[in-house]
């Protein structure tokens, strides 16, 4: 059971550290100030070309389902986190977004019935600090609309994942990401072309970065994610998204030369610490070890028959 509860952990963290190269690819790579464009080119490519794979549609009431899933996890969150991205200085964006957890813990308590308990939204506390510390840095004049884009993103990702929980698919993994992806996609387009025009042009660097980021940051980071959801509390899962800040710093320390001092390290055990601590094994052992040391503490203060 512990090896199940490992895989399913590890397998969900694939995800995190894809989605924790946006940022350094979307600075490095992607054409300049075109976030709708690349959230459209993140989606809709790779949805199409698994959707023709696999070849499974959706029926009934997943029509509409696919439509709003794709909406929250995609068509939504996707330009949301590119303005985000363009917007703020990476440290801050992440910082915002560190926030994502507890917003799934708030949407699954009623929508799930899951009660994050006590040790789990320490962990998710501990993991925020962990974040702001790690990443963090004085951002100078901070865009309202970046704030907003960020705060936009955790909250529609939020909802989405709870939904994912809500309403298990009665398809594989595989084919709910591609359904997604491209209900998403189809969203994106139209708005895309409406607002920022005709598709920029493309060289070799941004097509590497869009095909990165549709294939290894999309496809597989999201089937990867839902394979989590599927399997884990939602509270647990949303913790291990807080892996991608520390895959951008690591990032931006090699590629960027960013500095590494002794709050980041800091930042990285507090994350790590938050991540495994809210996880079901760990909190349920966390929570038994509490009223053992409640009745030492208060035997200690007992005064001495003697």
């Amino acid at each position: 059971m512990e090896s199940i509860r490992l895989r399913a952990l590890l397998l969900t963290a694939v995800a995190p550290a894809a989605w924790g190269t946006t940022y350094v690819v979307t600075d490095r790579l992607l054409p300049p100030d075109r976030p709708l464009f690349a959230a459209t080119v993140r989606a809709l490519p790779v949805g199409l070309v698994l959707l023709a794979l696999l070849r499974r549609r959706p029926h009934g009431q997943w029509w509409w389902r696919a439509a709003v899933l794709g909406a929250c996890n995609i068509g939504l969150f996707f330009p949301l986190v590119f303005v985000a991205a363009y917007q703020l200085p990476g440290g801050l964006a992440s910082t915002v977004q560190a926030a994502s957890p507890l917003a799934v813990m708030a949407m699954a308590l009623p929508a799930l019935g899951e009660r994050p308990g006590a040790v789990r939204v320490g962990a998710a506390l501990v993991g925020l600090a962990g974040v702001a510390l790690l990443v963090l840095r004085s951002p100078g004049e901070v865009s309202t609309l970046g704030v907003a884009a960020a705060l936009g993103s955790v909250l529609v990702s939020a909802f989405g994942f709870v939904l994912i929980k809500r309403w298990p698919a009665p398809v594989d993994m595989l084919t709910l990401v591609s359904w997604q992806l491209v209900a998403g996609g189809l969203l994106l387009l139209p708005v895309a072309l409406l607002l920022e025009g005709a598709p920029p042009p493309v060289d070799a660097p941004a097509a590497a970065g869009f095909l990165w980021l549709a294939v290894v940051g999309t496809g597989l980071a999201y089937y990867c994610w839902f394979r989590g959801l599927r399997t884990m509390p939602a509270g647990a899962v949303s913790l291990v998204g807080l892996l991608n800040p520390v895959v951008g710093t690591a990032l931006g320390v090699v590629v960027a030369g960013e500095l590494f001092g002794w709050p980041q390290a800091l930042g990285m055990v507090l994350v790590l610490g938050g991540v495994v601590a809210g996880q079901p094994a760990a909190a349920a052992a966390i929570r038994a070890r509490l009223p053992r040391r409640r009745a030492l503490a208060d035997r200690a203060c007992l005064p001495d028959p003697a």
